[in-house]
């Protein structure tokens, strides 16, 4: 797919600069013409992400979600398509498959604005799969031919790193993250996200080279699970951020070989 790098796409990247330096990183190693299609989907992640934080109203929060599922529903229904920097180079490279994919993945988030715990391992199974597996999913859809399964494996067990990451503000925040937080919970946990990523590596000849870009995102997942696994303490210290040299050059050495 050729995309044009126009004044959307670009403001589409620097709010992806500004909000999600990991996924600006993965996008920047990619071919230019696959950077005009990731970013307007990291785009609408950060835009979504951020809808339950910016408000103490559940209310407001909830109609911050629902303009963006509105505005995917234009896309995969064909309708005119609102004009907004994000949406409208969407609508130039989703497909109506993928627009009502995500439209899923932006419902499922209606569980960040609350403070509930998930309610049993299928809900938190759920979450991620319909969160980064679906993210994932259309990352790599939108560039090329690409299996699911194989995505949705991989896309959960990235979405599992970031969150492992993510605990001690999220617990900040009043957030209840894992249904076992306990150091055996947490090995389990990364465990079972190292299988999923496994499962995906195991199939790499099912993802296209014209897709492979949009894995490069999760080129830490493995690093953050393993370090999870090995020393479960370091997600309540906030410890599992990689120092820049070693983030740089693993994104580089796995872009170089191909690999995700």
């Amino acid at each position: 797919m050729s995309v044009a790098f126009d004044d959307d796409v670009k403001a589409c990247a620097a709010l992806v600069h500004r909000a999600d330096p990991d996924r600006f990183m993965a996008a920047m190693a990619a071919p230019v013409t696959a950077r005009a299609v990731l970013f307007p989907i990291y785009a609408l992640n950060v835009e979504v992400a951020r809808a339950p934080w910016v408000t103490q109203e559940p209310m407001i929060a909830e109609m911050r979600l629902q303009w963006w599922r509105d505005a995917l529903q234009e896309i995969a229904e064909g309708q005119a398509v609102r004009r907004h920097d994000v949406v409208t180079p969407l609508s130039r490279i989703l497909s109506p498959h993928l627009a009502a994919q995500l439209d899923e993945y932006v419902a499922v988030r209606r569980w960040d604005i609350y403070r509930d715990p998930f309610e049993d391992h299928a809900h938190f199974e759920s979450y991620f799969n319909h969160s980064a597996g679906t993210l994932m999913v259309a990352s790599a859809q939108a560039l090329g031919e690409a299996d699911e399964q194989v995505l949705r494996n991989f896309g959960y067990a990235v979405g599992v790193a970031n969150w492992l990451r993510a605990i001690p503000e999220l617990e900040a925040r009043g957030r209840v993250p894992l249904l076992d937080g306990t150091p055996d919970g947490v090995q389990q946990l990364a465990k079972s996200a190292l299988e999923r990523l496994h499962a995906a590596r195991a199939q790499r000849s099912a993802v296209s080279n014209e897709a492979r870009p949009a894995l490069y995102a999760g080129w830490q997942a493995d690093w953050v699970l393993r370090q999870a696994m090995a020393q479960p303490d370091l997600v309540a210290a906030g410890a599992l951020a990689q120092g820049e040299i070693r983030r740089r050059l693993s994104l580089m050495w796995n872009v170089a070989r191909g690999r995700w």
